[in-house]
């Protein structure tokens, strides 16, 4: 069998079904998450602002409290301060960081504590008008599932990230109706590579959820929406709205960290911080009602043009300074919604002087890139535009916009809105990732092929004075038997040995052993594993025939040649009078 048939586009993975039988069951108990936790969004707002117990779909802005209103945040923020001081930390924030920070350095293990006190927590918020959205909820929700359940099974660290991810995924899927969306969020945001052994997973769960949702919030887009082909002008006002919605995103990112370090100034303990933070809520909400709770109801409204420009303003000012208020405060919320309202509101208030597009075109486009530069997902926030609308003819300007938009924040921002709260708990993400060096390059590449042994049967003493005398050239050499090799010896190995054959010295001891066909990644895993230097290369596991040996300083090839990719700059032609192209033909010319 030759090497290349052995090789493969992505990695073999036999539990790849099984994990993805459990993904599916993780999709399901998400959406069934997702119903619990709007409902209890629902129950919450009826208790808090209307005195009634029902489950009914009601808007916080139809309140009839008058100045009351003020205090009702104000209730909310103190028990989910409560909650959080005495039940469980975690519950504190919009969810997607607190996520993150389990997958990358908590080995993806999240406590039932969090799957029930999260959505608890949010609804209270939520239903005593704390502008918020469910999705960070139920990302954090979902992500707790899914990690309860894989910690109830035997897997890996990695297969418990890839089902944590898949519940995160599965329940924004729910609460948004955008499968998508959701896969992009997750390859964005939280797995951190790009395999089938995670993509997969995570992708049906999003599937599962995506069908199971219609027997609880059924059928069509959240917020429907057609608008024409854009034109050829709206070229440049999809870039001015980039820049501006950056620009916001960028803003609201600084200020809210900003609001946080305030916080930290308080003479208080944290626990009371959520219902200061509800003060300004109630207040904002005294002053624009519509400000108030999810406003899923506000966000159609923007997008249909059915507010006028001076409401717009209003709902704008408002929401920005109490979302931000009330996030940097501690409680618990979502990010989403709250993004896509104030987006909304941008483009509403750029829409009568953009032009090369309908009026209704810019509050999407806005949104979407308000979304993707503030969480640092433009692809996710593209394709979450365009399932929550279904409106195929605003692709080409989100993807204009976004991308700009993703652009200006990448330039002026360090971290996103995401990142910045890890990073404050002293851990640094880096964003970026593509193909591993050594992932790219197999060890037949890197290998060394003329290899000098020690026969098994040669004596210690023997092998002492013939291979680490003076004249020693190597630190360690195979040994082999007939060819096969049976392991590796240096000078401490065989001192430590009795007056005995090499054989003797290696007895007990199984080889380690790498193939030609492996990865350098997987072979450079092996060495740190065993805290090795150097492994023999074998043709394969049944005869052991050693064809060369790769050493950890083989094992940097790979980088060298990526670091030349990445920074060498080279031309290979000259363009002009004076280029070898031009003399070539005069010279040729002349001849004729």
């Amino acid at each position: 069998m030759s090497l290349h048939s052995t090789q493969r586009d992505f990695a073999a993975n036999a539990r790849l079904p099984g994990i993805s039988a459990l993904a599916a069951v993780i999709g399901a108990v998400a959406t069934l998450a997702a119903f619990v936790l709007l409902s209890l969004i629902h129950l919450f707002t009826n208790l808090f602002f209307f005195g009634s117990f029902s489950f009914a779909d009601r808007s916080p802005a139809d309140n009839t409290l008058g100045l009351w209103v003020i205090v009702v945040p104000v209730i909310g923020g103190l028990i989910v301060g409560l909650m959080a001081r005495f039940g469980s930390e975690k519950i504190r924030g919009h969810g997607i960081p607190e996520a993150i920070e389990a997958i990358l350095f908590g080995k993806s293990r999240m406590s039932p504590k969090v799957a029930v006190l999260k959505p608890l927590s949010s609804g209270i918020v939520i239903g005593s008008g704390g502008p918020f959205g469910a999705e960070g909820p139920i990302i954090m929700t979902g992500g707790a599932l899914g990690s309860l359940i894989a910690q109830c099974v035997k897997v890996t660290a990695a297969e418990r990230k890839t089902l944590l991810v898949a519940g995160a995924a599965a329940g924004m899927t729910a609460v948004f109706g955008t499968p998508v969306a959701a896969v992009l969020l997750a390859v964005e945001l939280l797995l951190f590579e790009w395999r089938p052994r995670s993509f997969l997973p995570v992708a049906l769960a999003c599937a599962v959820a995506g069908f199971a949702r219609v027997a609880f919030f059924g059928q069509g887009p959240l917020f429907p929406l057609v608008t024409a082909p854009p034109g050829a002008l709206s070229l440049v006002s999809c870039v001015i709205a980039g820049l501006l919605s950056g620009a916001l995103a960028s803003g609201l990112s600084a200020a809210l960290y900003k609001t946080e370090d305030l916080f930290g100034k308080l003479p208080i303990h944290w626990m009371w911080w959520p219902a200061i933070g509800g003060l300004v809520i109630g207040i904002g909400g005294f002053i624009e009602p519509r400000a108030l709770g999810v406003g899923y109801d506000v966000i159609g409204d923007l997008l249909h043009q059915h507010v006028t420009l001076q409401i717009a303003v209003a709902i704008l000012a408002v929401k920005a300074v109490i979302w931000v208020v009330a996030l940097g405060s501690g409680t618990s919320g979502g990010v989403l919604a709250p993004l896509l309202m104030l987006g909304a509101g941008l483009g509403t208030l750029l829409a009568p002087v953009l032009p090369g597009g309908e009026p209704a075109l810019w509050p999407l486009v806005c949104m979407a890139a308000t979304l993707g530069a503030t969480l640092g997902a433009p692809l996710t926030a593209i394709v979450f535009a365009v399932g929550l609308t279904h409106d195929v003819n605003a692709l080409l300007p989100l993807l204009a916009a976004t991308l700009v938009a993703h652009g200006f924040t990448t330039v002026v921002m360090k971290r996103s809105i995401m990142t910045e709260k890890i990073a404050r708990r002293g851990y640094h993400i880096y964003r970026e990732y593509g193909v591993d060096p050594l992932e790219r390059h197999h060890v037949d590449e890197v290998m060394t092929r003329g290899v000098q042994t020690i026969d098994a049967g040669l004596t210690v003493r023997d092998a002492l004075a013939t291979f680490f005398g003076e004249a020693q050239t190597h630190r360690a050499y195979p040994v082999v038997r007939d060819g096969a090799v049976i392991g590796m010896v240096d000078r401490a190995t065989l001192a430590l040995a009795s007056d005995s054959t090499v054989a003797d010295a290696l007895r007990g001891v199984a080889p380690v052993v790498a193939l030609p066909g492996e990865t350098c990644r997987l072979v450079a895993t092996r060495l740190a594993v065993h805290g090795l230097e150097r492994l023999p290369v074998v043709a394969d596991n049944a005869t052991r025939r050693l064809i060369g040996i790769v050493s950890r300083s083989d094992l940097v090839k790979p980088s060298l040649t990526h670091f030349d990719e990445e920074h060498k700059r080279e031309r290979f032609r000259r363009i002009g009078p004076g280029s070898p192209a031009v003399f070539a033909r005069r010279k040729r010319a002349s001849r004729t």
